[in-house]
């Protein structure tokens, strides 16, 4: 490709979704470097856990702060590193969420993988699917009976009542999720209620909700993991163990306004998950809400 093919290459990339997005994207969403670090947080209600890149950690950094800020709650604080953090983007975490662990892919290889050894399906799973860092070692270094399970494309605009209710309800026992927009999982629930006489949640995202640490069991995980044609998607097996845990946990969806939606806009909604389609949207609709809102200054001040 010439100079000026990889010019144009890259203009397109940057300004496909208009000049908005490209701002919201690349100005005004690293002024959230320029907050006040969230600190005094701890595990007695919750933990949060996060998994992270390269790529994604300034993201993270917008839904964090989002959340800490509308919900008015100090869970503590768990980020997975997928390997790919940079020394200057752990900085940042570190400075931005003092009291929280981050974990090293290199640390964690280790001792997980150790505690996976006598389930050789979920090591081998551990091995080869980067996405699994989210159920084994989310597990393994879980502090709480209760983790909120939170991707790094979600934005909170209000605090989410009902998440929180769920959450901080002694008697609430089952796991609690965000409506995904389809099944998207890599087994047919049909075969698992042959194989296993187990109802499979539909629509089961693995995105933002509650999950309780007695769910997720390596025994059954394992048992999961001889489903036929389970590992053949990369990035739905990660779901679909969740959803299996779960549904066999016992297990019900957050309500309408926390579903994943590809239409319409956030208004109205405690939050909104950005999936890959709409990612785009994280900044034109999502960054610019919240900076025209005042949260900038609300969380580098308060």
């Amino acid at each position: 490709m010439s100079s000026l093919g990889r010019l144009a290459y890259t203009f397109r990339s940057k300004y496909r979704h208009g000049l908005p997005t490209a701002y919201y994207r690349d100005i005004v969403r690293p002024r959230i470097l320029q907050t006040l670090s969230i600190t005094d947080t701890d595990s007695t209600v919750c933990e949060i856990h996060v998994l992270t890149s390269s790529g994604d950690w300034l993201n993270l950094i917008w839904t964090l702060k989002s959340f800490y800020h509308f919900s008015r709650r100090a869970y503590a604080l768990c980020i997975h590193d997928d390997g790919t953090l940079t020394d200057e983007s752990r900085t940042e975490l570190k400075r931005h969420f003092p009291d929280a662990r981050i974990i090293s892919r290199a640390e964690a290889n280790a001792v997980v993988m150790a505690d996976l050894s006598e389930h050789p399906l979920c090591a081998e799973l551990r091995r080869t699917n980067m996405l699994s860092l989210k159920l084994f070692d989310f597990r393994h270094y879980l502090q709480s009976d209760r983790m909120l399970l939170l991707d790094s494309d979600i934005l909170f605009f209000a605090a989410p009542q009902e998440l929180l209710r769920r959450i901080e309800d002694p008697g609430y026992s089952r796991n609690t999720v965000n409506e995904d927009v389809s099944s998207t999982y890599t087994v047919d629930p049909q075969t698992v209620k042959e194989k296993l006489s187990l109802e499979l949640c539909p629509r089961f995202n693995s995105g933002l909700g509650l999950i309780h640490r007695s769910s997720l069991n390596l025994d059954w995980i394992e048992q999961f993991l001889q489903l036929p044609g389970i590992q053949g998607h990369f990035w739905r097996i990660e779901q679909t163990l969740f959803a299996l845990c779960s549904s066999r946990h016992g297990v019900e969806l957050l309500p309408d306004s926390y579903r994943v939606r590809l239409e319409g806009d956030s208004n109205g909604l405690p939050c909104r998950h950005y999936v890959g389609s709409i990612r785009h949207l994280m900044y034109a609709e999502g960054v610019r809400n919240l900076a025209s809102s005042g949260f900038l200054k609300h969380v580098s001040s308060s």
